[in-house]
């Protein structure tokens, strides 16, 4: 190796730090240049999502495993949700305890109560027939 070539690959990293310290001065490529900006105008402030109850998980099995869908997020009864204690995995909601307070999530809690509900109107199943009433067609 040549002494210039040993000095271009000593000063490679140093000529690449100032493309990468670029690279993280600009925080989001969306917003007008600050001379477009109102003054005084700062990103809006988002509100942190309340979590919701997406899907339960509940072995049949005595002792089963009980595994709750909180914002996309899975967690066993007993584990922590953001800093909460999930206290219990129920069949159709999941307990959350932050020090002396507990929140109840619920699946479907959007929904209203008689649109989860069977209606009268729907029509009984009917059992499958057994062999001994189906008729031979082979007679």
């Amino acid at each position: 190796m040549t002494p210039r070539r040993g000095v271009r690959w000593a000063l490679a990293p140093w000529l690449a730090l100032p493309a990468f310290a670029l690279a993280q001065a600009v925080a989001d490529p969306t917003l007008p240049p600050p001379s477009l900006q109102a003054p005084g105008a700062t990103a809006p402030v988002v509100a942190p999502a309340l979590p919701e109850l997406q899907s339960i998980l509940v072995s049949r099995e005595a002792g089963g495993r009980r595994v709750a869908v909180i914002s996309g997020e899975m967690v066993r009864q007993g584990g922590r949700y953001r800093g909460a204690v999930v206290e219990s995995v129920g069949e159709t909601s999941v307990v959350l305890r932050r020090g002396r307070t507990r929140e109840t999530l619920r699946l479907f809690q959007g929904r209203a109560p008689s649109a989860l509900a069977p209606t009268a109107e729907a029509a009984p199943i009917a059992p499958p027939a057994r062999p001994a009433d189906m008729k031979k067609e082979t007679q």
